[in-house]
């Protein structure tokens, strides 16, 4: 009975700060989005719904990164405030060993495995594809909007477009075109009718004209030429396109599982390398499972760092979640140059990960002293202190005494008082 008190407590605990640094997390990252959205709204009359759907849709982008950071923030954190409140001497104190505290974290760890795999696997794509559409809508809106009858219009990258009538939304009247495309001299092109064409894979808009003709000037005036067409394509292409396309998350890392497998298969079909395709399918695999590693390493990292407090916790978090995205980023990169095996590359930090996660787990296990862990994470904890310190002393002195420490509610002193009478009871038990 009182194992299943203190599992659902850890689980409580647990999931109180993952949410807590998954949502502070997540908001750090939309901050590199806020100047983009904001343009959006002023240039593009985009509205509050419309940017609701953007962040949506960029959500799981952002969740794929800060989902595996939180666990291993919860993870520290949570066996970090046990141990400080003597909470963690008390579970020991009832017969409770190492692993069987962990059963809890395990279930924790494997509900954000298959959070962080639904993440990637299917509302990554869905959430590219979803935003892709939704900025080609606004480009098309804003196109057709501003082609006005009788007004030039300059919103088309090196085109000038005046039309006399217009019908509908995609029906244009006799067309004037100044394109400055491929040359400085710009080439007029007149037509009797236009239609609009939208093309959502492109983000692009194409301009069919019919019944026109091509007018020509070469290098001298007297190089001057016409052409005659019944119809004649031409894209359109808005200034910022390209800036919205890279907006819009377009890429390897977005494609679904099927997606991937195809573009492998089509790539070998045409003699084309395939290894950065194989890395990011691996890659989908590799980043739920370090969910795992993180939430299963962050006990007794937690529980270790407990005497430097929380600025311990968190430099300890810092320094794991540095040291492993470095590594993976540099295997992912060796992978798609062909240095190491595409598959398995980005497997290499998890495997490291694995063995430190079990070293630490025998050693919390056993009882025995961190040495090599113990050194590292207290070289992480001063090198934290003296940054803190250096930047705390660069903060006026009347700022500093607005900054008040937290106390903690009603909760923790009743727990506080729960783990003392446990300890109490242990103790007249073993008498």
């Amino acid at each position: 009975m009182h194992i299943k008190i203190i599992d659902r407590y850890i689980i409580q605990e647990l999931i109180k700060v993952f949410l807590i640094s998954t949502c502070a997390l997540t908001m750090v990252l939309y901050l590199d989005k806020f100047l983009f959205m904001a343009e959006m709204i002023v240039n593009r009359g985009v509205s509050f719904i419309e940017m609701c759907r953007i962040m949506m849709y960029i959500s799981p982008a952002f969740l794929a990164l800060t989902v595996p950071m939180s666990v291993l923030v919860a993870s520290v954190v949570a066996f970090n405030q046990f141990s400080a409140y003597n909470e963690w001497v008390a579970m020991k104190a009832c017969n409770l060993s190492f692993l069987q505290t962990m059963r809890p974290v395990l279930i924790f760890s494997l509900f954000t495995y298959f959070l962080a795999a639904i993440i990637i696997v299917y509302a990554l794509p869905w959430g590219n594809l979803s935003y892709k559409k939704l900025i080609f809508n606004i480009i098309k809106t804003r196109a057709n909007i501003d082609i006005k009858p009788n007004v030039f219009n300059y919103d088309f990258k090196n085109l000038v477009i005046l039309v006399k009538g217009r019908e509908g939304q995609s029906q244009l009247t006799d067309v004037f075109i100044a394109d400055s495309t491929q040359s400085e001299i710009p080439k007029i092109i007149t037509a009797s009718r236009g239609l609009i064409l939208p093309n959502p894979k492109s983000l692009k808009i194409l301009l069919e004209l019919t019944n026109g003709t091509i007018h020509e000037l070469g290098n001298t005036r007297s190089d001057y030429q016409t052409i005659n067409f019944d119809m004649y394509d031409l894209t359109l292409e808005l200034p910022d396109t390209e800036r919205l396309e890279e907006e819009a998350l377009v890429g390897n890392r977005e494609l679904s599982i099927d997606q991937l497998l195809m573009k492998i298969d089509e790539s070998k079909n045409e003699g084309l390398p395939v290894r950065g395709f194989q890395v990011e399918l691996s890659k989908k695999f590799a980043i739920p499972f370090t969910c795992l590693l993180f939430g299963l390493l962050g006990a007794p990292l937690g529980i270790h760092s407990s005497r430097s407090g929380k600025s311990g916790s968190f430099a300890m978090c810092v320094m794991v979640i540095l040291l492993y995205y470095m590594g993976f980023i540099i295997m992912q990169n060796m992978g798609r140059l062909g240095k190491l095996e595409p598959y398995s590359s980005v497997w290499i930090p998890n495997i490291i990960m694995l063995m430190i996660t079990i070293y630490t787990s025998y050693k919390m296990q056993k009882d025995l002293p961190f040495r090599l862990t113990g050194w590292v994470a207290d070289r992480a904890i001063i090198v934290y202190e003296y940054s803190r310190n250096t930047l705390s002393k660069l903060i006026p002195q009347s700022l500093r005494q607005n900054i008040k420490p937290l106390k903690y509610g009603r909760n923790r002193e009743v727990l506080d008082e729960t783990t003392k009478k446990i300890m109490r009871e242990k103790m007249q038990n073993l008498k």
